[in-house]
């Protein structure tokens, strides 16, 4: 990991994978990085925010519209030195690539100005990852300069196997580090 502590803005989106997230949290903030975190709604129903304040030391961020959270969408993308949305469900995705801008992470997306490393983990059913708007929004993501971890290939939670399982937190590590 990088010498220089940054700032990483660390948002999970609902998939099962956010367990696997939380590892990758854990290790950044351990390599001294500042991590804070933003949580969609379906990402509670897998991790709780104490299990993020645990790790992070720091408020989990899960409404625009919380107390004092009004401009807190524009704050934390001067904040950040870099963005990673880990993972990354075909829902966020596609809300990215057509501009839809209905919930926090979302709305953060719309805020940068991508002078900055964004990151997108991918975690999905393979027949997600293969439909034609997740690769036609992908497409979209990459051309404005958005940089795709993965996905990798193998067992899926739903006991499928083929591409869009999440990639294992090491890499992910190293993805972020060359990134900064």
């Amino acid at each position: 990991m990088s010498k220089r502590k940054s700032n990483i803005l660390f948002q999970l989106t609902g998939s099962i994978a956010c367990y696997k997230a939380c590892n990758v949290v854990s290790r950044l903030v351990q390599e001294g990085h500042d991590v804070k975190t933003v949580c969609s709604q379906n990402a509670l129903k897998f991790i709780g925010k104490s299990t993020l304040e645990g790790l992070t030391r720091r408020a989990v961020y899960t409404d625009t519209f919380e107390d004092r959270s009004a401009l807190e969408h524009i704050n934390l993308t001067k904040w950040m030195d870099l963005a990673i949305v880990c993972p990354a469900t075909a829902n966020i995705i596609n809300k990215f690539a057509a501009g839809i801008a209905d919930d926090y992470i979302s709305t953060i997306f719309l805020a940068c100005g991508f002078n900055k490393p964004y990151l997108i983990a991918p975690a999905m059913n393979a027949s997600m990852w293969a439909h034609p708007a997740t690769k036609r929004s992908v497409k979209t993501l990459q051309g404005w300069g958005v940089k795709l971890l993965g996905p990798a290939r193998g067992y899926q939670a739903c006991g499928d196997t083929g591409e869009g399982r999440l990639l294992e937190p090491e890499a992910i590590c190293k993805e972020i580090e060359k990134a900064l």
